[in-house]
């Protein structure tokens, strides 16, 4: 008998032990290296009987594969033989094969599908070794300057309100918007430079709502090459924020300061690895962590008394990478609270002060001015995020069990 399995990626992930997923729904799960064995002889049409012998050899001793192959089928790794066009469909869908199939949702709002769109080979060149020597370079250029060019340092209660503070506000928005448009259209771009696709999602992090690249599928391709898509983000951040800088010494335009608040800004996000951010995932991968976020959550409750019977089964089979790592994650994550109080702080609460303070002359002219709708509709611009974030929070926490 044989056993027709989804197209699945067999990745290793050391001495002991592979990565194994279905690209199409971005399901990956680790496994010990005999179960990489016992797929790869599956994939080659191989009967059970034949399959179990193979992995005996490789073990030096007898494999329960139908039992493997039951833990397959929970997980949704095995074909549907119900289905007879299953393999007719994976056939005239290549390259995406197996897409009928919806990926795993990993934000609250979220694209259905895998995106291509752009073809791997004309990706490639912005993440080859040339355009990360300039990434890194511009990355160095904005350091020197903004330690050594006091000048050039974003100062938020002035340099947001480069025009009319209500203008000033209402197009912040749109600036911040194509600055994450761009960070994570490179996350994207980076992505296909592999060939492998993402998509794209809206999420909360603690009080913010924040825009994200699903990019799962990076499991499928062996670590080293996981880096580079996952900094890509940062890397065209770093470029931009370079060029303004630049800029500022040669021109006054007033809309610079500006941008420069608002990729310094971004920057400063992405340092904060307690919110899952991209530095987050790439300590992860560096680590070789498998649920670091679930875990170091278990370990939190369990260190304030708080961890369930469930809960404590959970943590006891949790990785030993993500324990060992959720040990002192947990504490960084706890003063992961002060920091971003200090980053609201820093960069949103002189902007907020200045905001309501101009709002409040025009709101005290009454509904009969002008200035009263106009302040009214800049206050709006600003507080709708909060408001989606909080609608985020709320829909989260209906979700769980």
């Amino acid at each position: 008998m044989t056993v027709r399995l989804r197209p699945l990626s067999v990745v290793p992930e050391g001495d002991d032990e592979v990565l194994v997923g279905d690209p199409a729904t971005g399901t990956f799960v680790a496994i010990p290296a005999v179960g990489g064995v016992v797929i790869n002889a599956l994939q080659d049409g191989a009967t059970v009987e034949e399959t179990a012998r193979r992995a005996a050899e490789f073990a030096g001793e007898p494999v329960d594969v139908p039992a493997f192959v039951d833990a397959l089928r929970e997980l949704g790794f095995v074909e549907d033989p119900s289905d007879g066009t299953a393999q007719a469909t994976a056939e005239a869908t290549a390259p995406e094969p197996a897409g009928e199939r919806a990926p795993v949702a990993t934000a609250p709002i979220q694209g259905r599908r895998w995106l291509r769109g752009v073809r791997a080979d004309l990706a490639r060149p912005l993440f080859g070794r040339i355009a990360w020597t300039v990434y890194a370079l511009a990355a160095g250029f904005n350091v020197v300057a903004l330690l050594f060019v006091p000048g050039l340092r974003p100062d938020p209660a002035h340099d947001v309100f480069f025009a009319d503070v209500g203008l000033s506000t209402i197009l912040l928005y749109p600036m911040f918007l194509a600055v994450a448009a761009l960070h994570e259209c490179w996350h994207w771009l980076a992505a296909r430079a592999l060939g492998i696709p993402a998509r794209f999602g809206v999420d909360r992090r603690m009080v913010f709502v924040v825009f994200e690249t699903d990019l799962s599928q990076l499991w499928s391709v062996p670590r080293r090459r996981r880096y580079g898509p996952l900094l890509a983000g940062l890397a065209v951040d770093s470029l931009l924020l370079a060029l303004s800088l630049a800029l500022q010494w040669v021109t006054d335009l007033a809309l610079l300061p500006a941008l420069a608040y608002v990729l310094v800004f971004q920057i400063a996000w992405q340092c904060m690895i307690f919110l899952r951010t991209d530095l987050y995932a790439v300590l992860v991968t560096w680590l070789r962590c498998k649920n670091l976020w679930r875990v170091q959550a278990l370990l939190r409750r369990r260190a304030f008394g708080r961890l369930s019977a469930a809960e404590a089964e959970e943590l006891a089979a949790a990785d030993p990478h993500d324990l060992r790592v959720g040990r002192w994650f947990r504490w960084l994550w706890l003063a992961g609270v002060a920091v971003v109080v200090a980053w609201l702080g820093v960069f949103v609460l002189p902007v907020i002060v200045g905001l309501v303070q101009w709002a409040a002359t025009g709101l005290a002219a009454g509904p009969g001015a002008w200035a009263f709708w106009y302040a009214l509709c800049c206050l709006a611009v600003v507080i709708t995020p909060w408001v989606v974030a909080g609608w985020l929070a709320v829909r989260e926490r209906a979700r769980r069990p």
